[in-house]
């Protein structure tokens, strides 16, 4: 019942009864969040300091770090539930209750006959790890993306020499054991071919001069939608099957698409599901069985007389240059559209139940999308996202055209956005010595040295073990658990069990090196960042620490020798190094100082017997 954001908005708020009704409300819901669920799960729910202008985005923050965390909870909670260590107990202080486990609404269904609820867990048990049947290995090396394109439909430009020579550069026999991104880097140099067109979008060039058609811009009759009953839907899993959607697609003028991810058990994510849907038919096609042969769809992806109607496509496009090798030319993307109406709410169920009056279930939202074969209730929400999609970008054009007295000038803003977020490249996660140092600074956690020491092997650990079993870094360990460690620093393995609520698999495993890597931590003299300085807390140091403590500072600050010795905070009654200024500074003003007080004694005695003679002079002229 809000009013919109604009114009109606800032009409109700020059009401004081409608901002005293704002901020009682946020109020309210404030403490909820921060105090029901965040310090429930045991997380930051207040700011230290609330500033006028940076509080929100702050806020947005805490809630965003919560949220992390207790989703990274109910992945691990729901992978032991499926039967991973199901028979190992952890290792849990004495006297340690763990708390109990509440399963929220939105897995929770109704028996109406029963008239009880049930609870269904949407993680298969013992799933097959998909990765291991991919015919090209997965590439979570160090190294940067390169395109996996190595034909290019639609070209007005043609592809680089680099990637239509990738079929024969997999068989050189010298790059065998070489990682393939790292092996095309070394073709380039060998090749002397340009960085820029290794690492560029195949189809900027093509994105760049696309031009939108008279007939897009103008006002379209919106066609109804087929219901779902009498719609034909087919599910691809064979080449032959996918050849033929492909030439059924091309001489289509528009098509939707949707895709379905999975993170959780992979480094880089895997795209395990694609939707597509036409006016007439649905799609769904296993992308995990042709991830090899899904470069065949570039021919309709990229086909500027075919349009492609996404929604909220900006992890779509990376996705589909990561796993698939497929580009999209001519993209609509129906949440820019949204946003450019100014609408309530841009999801895509708000969309639904707009312009369709359809109620989406999202009961399958935080489904595991690697489970074969598809259970039905999955396959038929995963149809859903894109089978009403057409009739929705038909309606949103309309909008657009009217919310704008007919001027295309709107509607041609959106399909801008839209390329934009076509030409959007997949960058893969690198790791570099500093990568830690963002992730603590959105913790916004005060860490001494040995605490961000730990924090930072741990961080690099966690890295390189993801990379290796091709797990996510929730996975292996979650970020609360490796700052709570971080914090702790145990001095037991049994200490960094104790830290982790479920113990993540991989770290009941490695738990000896973890300790190894803590107990690195705690072996190196102890400092504290305050003020941006680094001061010498107290603890038994040798001199030949304090010493090379010394000679390390004497390069980072050229004012050194000006300052108070760094021996003062170990020991008060340390007396100044008579070989620094700071000794011959301390010594004038310390004479200074003495002489000041005895003029000033002097004066003060001077003054007292002026007195007492001025009180002998009144006192004789009184009798």
């Amino acid at each position: 019942g809000l009013p919109q954001a604009g114009d109606e908005y800032d009409f109700y708020r020059s009401f004081p009864g409608f901002q005293e009704f704002c901020e009682t409300a946020f109020a309210d819901m404030e403490n909820m969040v921060c105090l029901a669920l965040m310090q429930h799960h045991g997380c930051r729910a207040h700011m230290r300091d609330h500033n006028k202008l940076t509080g929100l985005e702050e806020r947005f923050d805490l809630v965003v770090d919560s949220n992390d965390v207790i989703l990274e909870k109910v992945g691990i909670l729901l992978d032991e539930a499926d039967g991973v260590n199901r028979s190992q107990q952890p290792v849990m202080p004495a006297g340690f209750q763990p708390p109990k486990i509440v399963v929220s609404s939105w897995n929770r269904k109704v028996d109406s006959k029963r008239g009880s609820e049930t609870f269904r867990l949407l993680h298969a048990k013992n799933i097959t790890r998909p990765q291991l049947k991919f015919k090209e290995k997965i590439d979570n090396s160090n190294t940067p993306f390169i395109p996996k394109i190595f034909i290019k439909p639609n070209a007005i430009k043609p592809l680089p020499s680099y990637f239509t020579n990738k079929q024969i550069r997999k068989e050189r026999p010298e790059d065998l054991d070489v990682p393939a991104a790292l092996a095309d880097l070394i073709h380039q140099q060998r090749t002397q071919e340009h960085v820029e067109d290794m690492f560029a979008h195949p189809y900027q060039y093509e994105l760049d001069h696309l031009t939108v058609p008279e007939r897009m811009l103008s006002k379209p009759e919106p066609q109804m939608y087929k219901p779902m009953a009498e719609t034909k839907c087919s599910f691809i899993d064979t080449l032959e099957d996918l050849v033929a959607l492909n030439e059924k697609l091309c001489r289509l003028s528009e098509f939707a698409v949707d895709l379905e991810h999975h993170s959780y058990r992979s480094f880089l994510g895997i795209t395990c599901l694609m939707q597509i849907s036409t006016r007439d038919e649905d799609f769904i096609i296993d992308t995990l069985e042709l991830r090899s042969e899904m470069y065949i769809l570039n021919e309709a992806f990229t086909d500027p007389a075919v349009i492609k109607v996404f929604h909220g496509a900006d992890s779509d496009i990376e996705w589909l240059q990561k796993d698939l090798g497929l580009y999209v030319v001519n993209l609509f993307d129906t949440h820019q559209a949204s946003r450019a109406l100014n609408l309530a709410r841009h999801s895509l169920d708000h969309l639904l139940k707009f312009f369709c009056n359809v109620d989406s279930d999202k009961r399958y939202q935080l489904a595991d999308w690697r489970i074969r074969p598809l259970p039905d209730e999955m396959f038929q929400y995963a149809r859903a996202d894109t089978h009403y999609l057409l009739y929705i970008y038909d309606c949103l054009r309309v909008q657009l055209l009217d919310f704008n007295h007919g001027q295309p000038g709107l509607l041609q803003s959106v399909w801008n956005k839209s390329r934009d977020i076509s030409l959007k490249r997949y960058v893969k996660p690198i790791f570099t010595e500093e990568s830690y140092l963002e992730l603590q600074r959105k913790q916004k956690r005060s860490f001494n040295t040995q605490q961000l020491t730990a924090f930072r092997l741990l961080f690099a650990w966690r890295d390189k073990l993801a990379r290796q079993e091709d797990e996510s870094t929730g996975y292996v360990l979650p970020n609360h658990m490796m700052i709570k460690i971080s914090e702790e620093l145990p001095k037991e393995p049994q200490g960094i069990i104790a830290c982790c609520n479920p113990v993540p698999p991989l770290v009941r495993q490695q738990v000896t090196e973890l300790h190894l890597l803590v107990k690195e931590a705690r072996d190196i003299p102890l400092l504290k960042v305050r003020g941006g300085e680094e001061i010498i807390m107290f603890r038994s140091l040798t001199a030949a620490q304090v010493k090379a403590s010394q000679i390390i500072e004497s390069f980072h600050n050229p004012f050194r020798m000006y300052l108070p010795s760094k021996d003062v905070h170990v020991n008060k009654n340390a007396k100044f190094d008579p070989s620094t200024k700071i000794y011959e500074i301390s010594k004038r003003w310390k004479l200074q100082s003495t002489e000041q007080q005895q003029k000033e004694m002097e004066a003060k005695r001077k003054a007292r017997e002026e007195a007492k003679e001025l009180a002998k002079k009144v006192s004789g002229k009184g009798h």
